[in-house]
């Protein structure tokens, strides 16, 4: 089969078209030939860093991607749940010894797939998995309720502007923060109110849109260096997700606020081969809510093709690209 493989890890140039063998069916599994994958950050972290992290697939021949959407092409010894010619998609490959999407075959535990929303196209499914997943997971620890007020860091991201479409399906008053018109456009059309980071102070759209009190929700999608402002924008015994927590920062507001910190990585999943029907689980959850008209993701006007892979990598570390970017495998 086809396949875009990496032989060394370094920058977008290392993608290489090969011939490859096609994955062997295993107990618990099914091949899907996929359609469509996206572009996720920890995809180019894994292409550029290597074994400096822990989860780096094998070289020679590593085939990296993570989500993709396509049709079962052969079901394995112990799948009852799924049949040959389901449109399916999800995030299960790309990293350690599980082969990626970057191919026309992807060999898929079913734990971790689930089937397609019928109102997306293969390419709109492919770009939801891992994003999909991760604003599900952080909001639903954070018990994120109706009537509450959410502030999602970040929200014209590939988590954010999911994560604000599921806050308010969830009922909250949702508000986020960017720093371009572009993305107060996209945050306002996605039905949050726009906070701009760069003019506006913590205390100042705490005050303004809380009365002072904070908000019960935080999401924030940036983390890092962002942490401390997602601490002083909460509520006493307020709720705080994160995705990106590599950070030395002092807890005392924490402490002081009685406040509950979540950190999500999604891949634990997929590494450890923990608790990976959570995964399933929560795919079918947010098939559901795509199917009744309250979510759906926002694609990156570019098109690439499985050839172009590393040109896919560039756009994404350009940071001009808008929603998620999409690759296109079946040709």
């Amino acid at each position: 089969m086809k396949a875009m493989v990496i032989n060394e890890f370094g920058g977008p140039e290392v993608f290489t078209a090969a011939e490859v063998d096609a994955p062997q069916l295993k107990v618990g599994h099914v091949i899907v030939r996929i359609a469509a994958t996206s572009v996720n950050t920890v995809d180019t972290m894994i292409r550029e860093m290597g074994q400096d992290l822990p989860f780096a697939p094998e070289l020679p021949g590593g085939v990296l991607g993570m989500d993709f959407a396509g049709t079962i092409e052969a079901v394995g010894e112990g799948v009852d749940n799924f049949s040959v010619g389901d449109e399916v998609y999800g995030c299960a490959g790309g990293l350690a010894d599980l082969q990626g999407s970057l191919a026309e075959l992807m060999l898929a535990d079913v734990r971790l797939i689930a089937p397609k929303p019928k109102s997306l196209s293969m390419r709109e499914a492919a770009a939801l998995p891992l994003v999909g997943i991760t604003a599900y997971e952080g909001l639903t620890r954070a018990q994120t309720a109706k009537d509450q007020t959410v502030l999602v860091h970040g929200g014209a991201g590939g988590v954010g502007h999911l994560a604000i479409q599921m806050a308010r399906y969830f009922g909250g008053s949702v508000f986020a923060t960017g720093g371009s018109d572009e993305q107060a456009a996209l945050i306002e059309k996605l039905g949050a109110t726009y906070i701009d980071f760069r003019s506006e102070k913590v205390a100042d759209y705490v005050a303004k849109h809380t009365g002072g009190a904070g908000f019960d929700v935080i999401y924030d999608s940036v983390g890092g260096g962002n942490l401390p402002n997602s601490f002083e924008a909460a509520k006493l015994c307020g709720q705080v997700a994160t995705t990106v927590s590599f950070i030395e920062t002092d807890l005392t507001p924490v402490h002081f606020k009685g406040l509950s910190l979540h950190v999500v990585f999604m891949l634990i999943p997929m590494i450890h081969n923990y608790k990976r029907e959570s995964h399933g689980a929560i795919l079918r959850a947010i098939t559901d809510i795509v199917d009744v008209g309250a979510l759906t993701p926002v694609l990156d006007s570019e098109v690439f093709t499985l050839e172009q892979a590393g040109d896919a990598h560039a756009r994404l570390a350009s940071g001009k690209a808008m929603g998620k970017i999409v690759i296109d495998v079946a040709s």
